[in-house]
């Protein structure tokens, strides 16, 4: 059983005020998207999240309308647009899922939430995943503030380095922190993410090499088999 973060009130009541905080900073955003490339502001893309319920996710669009491309999305990626390299790097395309943690969709701090067909709910990781809200941040998106230049530093098949790699090494340390969740770690990640993002000298990411080091696919032998291809 997961431990608890912060109660549901406290991440409506900061959501909120957050939301009344950085509306200027929205409202500049929103401006920027408008006039970077065709299309709406808002993209909406369809996410798992507690129980394995759908919610629609909100980010500020930050690719070209219409293009066609892999799934898990890297620094290369030339459907980026010059607007949404800043903003994505600065983390500025996330603000609107303040909108999801108001609405009860989503926490300040859990596991970040995956498109449908990169989830197995029958997997036993999933399921202690799929047991708490998805968050805005978490300590493992701390880790991998690179995770678009990982990916872009992968040769060959980048969606299955993702779904054999990265999203294990995923699972296992969002599952490693919510064994051990309270409201003060919540609070802790959620300061270090401020600093990350201002910061983010103070933390630097795993090489591709430290992380295969470190998190190798999943094999035969482990409890938890291999996240299936969706």
């Amino acid at each position: 059983m997961a431990a608890a973060g912060f109660p549901r009130w406290v991440n409506v009541a900061v959501a909120g005020a957050a939301l009344l905080l950085v509306s200027p900073l929205l409202a500049g955003t929103a401006i920027l998207v408008r006039f970077s490339s065709p299309g709406p502001i808002l993209f909406r893309q369809q996410r798992v999240g507690l129980g394995g319920r759908l919610f629609w996710m909100l980010k500020f669009r930050t690719m070209r309308v219409g293009s066609e491309g892999p799934l898990v999305t890297s620094r290369d990626d030339n459907r980026i647009t010059p607007v949404g390299r800043y903003l994505r790097r600065l983390k500025l395309d996330e603000l609107p899922e303040l909108w999801n943690v108001a609405r009860g969709e989503m926490d300040l701090v859990g596991p970040r939430p995956e498109v449908p067909s990169l989830v197995d709910p029958s997997h036993p990781l999933w399921k202690q995943v799929l047991s708490v809200r998805p968050g805005l941040t978490d300590p493992v998106t701390i880790t991998l503030r690179n995770e678009e230049e990982l990916m872009a530093s992968v040769p060959g098949e980048r969606d299955s380095f993702y779904r054999n790699v990265l999203q294990p090494y995923k699972l296992r340390r969002y599952c490693d922190y919510l064994r051990t969740r309270s409201w003060r770690s919540d609070l802790k990640t959620i300061l270090i993410t401020v600093l990350a993002v201002l910061r983010p000298a103070m933390f630097p990411p795993p090489s591709l090499a430290e992380l295969m080091r470190e998190a190798p696919p999943w094999s035969g032998d482990e409890e938890a088999a291999r996240v299936p291809d969706a």
